[in-house]
This record gives C-alpha cells, structure tokens and sequence, in this order.
C-alpha cells in the first residue's frame, strides 16, 4: 500500500514466522529502536546510513511472536517534538487530514496505523510522544510503567523518562502487543521483572476515578474539555465512581520536564561527534572545529535548541538553580500522584488540550512545549497512562487519557477496554 502520509522511513518486506501469537501481523517500529541490517536515523541526518549490529529486545520479542516487520516509521529528530515535523526526513502528515500534524514524535507510528499500513506499531514516550499521536490520529496509544519493557536497543534521548509502548485501532491489539514486548531483560537494570500476562476485562464497575480540575484549566480547548466530559459521563454510566481531585504540582510538571529531559539529551547526544557516530570531520580541522561543523551542520534547530537549554542548566553555577530544582519538582508531581492514588484507583483528563494543529501552526518553541501539559506528568512520575479516542471535535480526533498506579497497567487497560466497549457497542 502507498504511504501517502511520509509514515515510514523504511519499508520492509519481512514476511514474519508462520506461528506465534503475532503471526500474520504487521509492526511498524519507530527509528529509533534498534533494528538489525535495517537502517536506523532517529530522525536525523546525522545518523543517514547507520545500520545497528542488532536488534533491540522488543524487536527480538516480535520476531519470536511471529511478527511481520513492515518498515521503521518517522519521528521528530531523536524524539524531540511534538508534531513529527522536525523529522530531518520532512513531516508526517495525519490520515485523518493530511493538512494537519499527526502528533509526535511518534507521528509517523500513528500514521502508518491510523492509515491501515501497519496493524501495530512501536512508539515511545518521553513526554506524551505515544499518546499524543494516539489522540490526534485517532487510534489507542499505552506508555507503560517505566521498567515494564526494555530499554536495550533504544537510542536514548532522555534516560529517566522515555519508554517503548504499544500503538494499535483497538485496546484488544496494544494488549495483545504489550504482553509480547513486556517480556524480562537481564541487560536492562531499569525492568522490574513485571511481565503484561493479562488480558483485558472491560469493567469500571466499582472503580473510583479521579478528575484533576487542573487537567481542564487554561489552555484546554472548552470543546475538547466538553467532549471528554462526555467520555467520563459514559465511564460513570459503566459504574465508575467519579471523584473531583486537585494535583497542585500540575503547575511546575512541564517545567520540570524541559529541564530534565533537555539536560538528558545534551548528555546522550555528545556522541554524536563525527567520531563515535555520524559523518566525520575534516581531519585538518582541530577536533572541537570539526566536533561543531559536524552537528551544526547535521544536527537540526530543535535538537540544537534542546542540546544548548540542558547544557546550560547543567553548567556550573547553574545546575541547583536549574536542575537541582527541577528534580525537587519532579518529586512533588510524584508525591502528588502518590496521593491520589491512595484514594482513587484511575485519574482521567483529556491526552492533548487541543485536537491536532494545522502544518506550521506552532512556529514557535514554547507553543510546542506547552501543548505536552497534559501528559509529562505521567512520564515524570513513571506510572502508566493511555490514550483512547472519545469522539471527535469539528471531524478531527479527541483523545481520553486514563492513567493509574505503578506497575498498574492492567486496570488502565481494563478502563481502557470498558469504555471502548461501551461506545463502540
């Protein structure tokens, strides 16, 4: 099938095994997961050519199930965005209306299975980089707890935050996608030994859901805040008991997040040098001339951006302003969510405050960073959330996020199922 919307990188035609539980399905994987004699750019020009030695665990796990292989799918440049246009490789365009965004920054995951050119797919989330395009392209996204799937074979972009996830048109399918990549990892310190071994019982019954009045506040589009109003209605209608809550710390989570992640990221991404990995330099030039020509020149302007803001916040005389603080922040945000669940069991809110922006809509940075409000919470807290769609706004997609305790995966994909049961019956 033509890839119409610039959702993949790379097309594959592998034709997977004839058994296993993934057998006869197609996965698109994200490019920035490690893929065996398949090219892998993160998005980047400075990684064009770079085929990786191996396989990252989750892909070794879909070989096993039997899957199918389809193509690696674009991304923001190493992860970094949240529209899929800052893809050194062009932007993705979204299935629903090729005049907007997919979401990112894995729009390009989204795309190839809201377009039906993959039946699953592989994305990861930093911030919000599952479910964002999850909302926007119509279809389900899951970040896991952090620790429940590896990381071996992701080229990081920020340690502490990001985890591989399912994308999928139904709950049923990331389900049956998780239990495969959730698999154990010795070469992962992060995996906590939790395996996904459950399938979905779709029931709210008797489940106390937290509302956070935040996740309505400023910002949010009224008619996204009213669809999504509607979806709590129709949990409460399954039985769900709704429960108005207030997390305080919502205010300082994106700042917390820009800070850690880009102080992450200028780390992890020094090795990008042109003599560890990327097109080398001139060996006339002295190495630090020839170290910046070569990722001024193949580096583009956000992964530059993000490189500059969490050198700075790492530097001397900095780093307890800037990072130090940030990491208290991000404590209280967990503490906050520690709370909650202590008297709910899920906390729901809309995934994306608005439906998906129009190409170049976002000129500037900050009106990319703000649109992740709703959903770094969860990446610093590392606790699991999904995105289910909810209906739509003016004919485009309008995402519920649902997210609940560590390691409580199953009942986020349980409330998942239920009201996807409920609105599609």
């Amino acid at each position: 099938m033509e890839d119409r919307f610039n959702a993949y990188l790379l097309r594959s035609e592998d034709p997977g095994l004839d058994s296993g539980p993934l057998a006869g399905r197609t996965v698109a994987i994200k490019d920035n997961i490690s893929t065996a004699g398949l090219e892998t750019t993160c998005g980047s020009r400075i990684l064009k050519g770079y085929i990786p030695p191996y396989d990252a665990h989750v892909v070794t796990l879909l070989r096993e199930a039997g899957a199918a292989i389809n193509g690696k799918t674009n991304l923001d440049e190493f992860g970094m965005g949240t529209t899929t246009e800052n893809s050194g490789y062009g932007p993705t365009l979204n299935p629903v209306d090729s005049s907007r965004v997919p979401g990112g920054s894995s729009g390009g995951s989204a795309a190839a299975v809201a377009a039906g050119l993959a039946d699953l797919a592989l994305g990861t989330d930093t911030g919000g980089s599952i479910r964002c395009p999850a909302s926007f392209c119509g279809i389900v996204g899951l970040k896991p707890t952090y620790g429940r799937v590896s990381r071996y074979g992701l080229i990081a972009y920020a340690n502490s935050l990001e985890t591989i996830g399912p994308m999928a048109r139904t709950v049923a399918d990331v389900s049956a996608l998780y239990r495969v990549i959730s698999r154990p990892d010795p070469r992962d310190t992060t995996m906590q030994g939790r395996p996904y071994e459950h399938d979905p019982v779709a029931s709210v019954r008797g489940l106390r859901i937290g509302i956070p009045a935040e996740f309505f506040g400023a910002g949010v589009d009224p008619r996204v805040s009213a669809k999504v109003q509607e979806a709590i209605e129709t949990l409460a209608g399954c039985g769900a008991v709704i429960v108005p809550v207030s997390m305080p710390s919502m205010k300082y989570a994106l700042a917390a997040y820009y800070i850690t992640c880009t102080s992450e990221a200028s780390s992890n991404l020094a090795r990008y040098d042109g003599v560890r990995f990327g097109p080398g330099g001139e060996s006339q030039r002295s190495w630090h001339d020839a170290f910046t020509a070569v990722r001024g020149e193949h580096f583009g302007e956000e992964v530059r951006r993000r490189i500059l803001l969490g050198t700075f916040a790492l530097s001397a005389g900095y780093y307890g302003r800037y990072y130090g603080k940030a990491q208290t922040a991000r404590a209280n945000v967990a503490g906050d969510f520690e709370r909650l669940f202590g008297s709910v069991d899920l906390l729901a809110g809309p995934t994306m405050p608005t439906v998906a922006f129009r190409l170049g809509e976002l000129a500037d940075p900050l009106s990319m960073y703000l649109a992740d409000v709703l959903t770094v919470p969860a990446n610093l807290a590392g606790i699991p959330a999904i995105s289910v769609p909810c209906g739509e706004v003016a004919g485009l997609p309008v995402g519920l996020q649902l997210m609940g305790r560590r390691f409580d995966d199953e009942t986020v994909i349980d409330a998942a199922a239920a009201f996807e049961a409920e609105v599609t019956a």
